[in-house]
């Protein structure tokens, strides 16, 4: 049996490929281009917060955050999933 994630996180800023790099390559590939990519990065830039939407990231938010909102980020990219899985499932 084979499982993969209900959800992504993922910081930008990474040893090797960067987080814009592997969000690009996961949305590429068809058995990973449904999940959700929640980008969690202390760059704050309106640049850095448009690439990751470029390159298919979900959702996008900036460190520090509080655990409150990071739990809301979550939950609603997952809320999202749940329709398309019906439909797709």
């Amino acid at each position: 049996m084979s499982e993969s994630p209900d959800l992504l996180i993922l910081d930008i800023m990474l040893p090797g490929l960067d987080g814009f790099e592997i969000c690009y390559r996961l949305k590429a590939e068809p058995s990973t281009v449904n999940m959700p990519i929640l980008m969690f990065s202390a760059k704050a830039q309106e640049i850095d917060k448009d690439t990751g939407k470029r390159v298919g990231a979900d959702d996008y938010l900036t460190k520090p955050s509080a655990p409150a909102d990071i739990i809301s980020h979550v939950a609603n990219l997952l809320a999202k999933k749940a329709p398309q899985e019906k439909t797709n499932g």
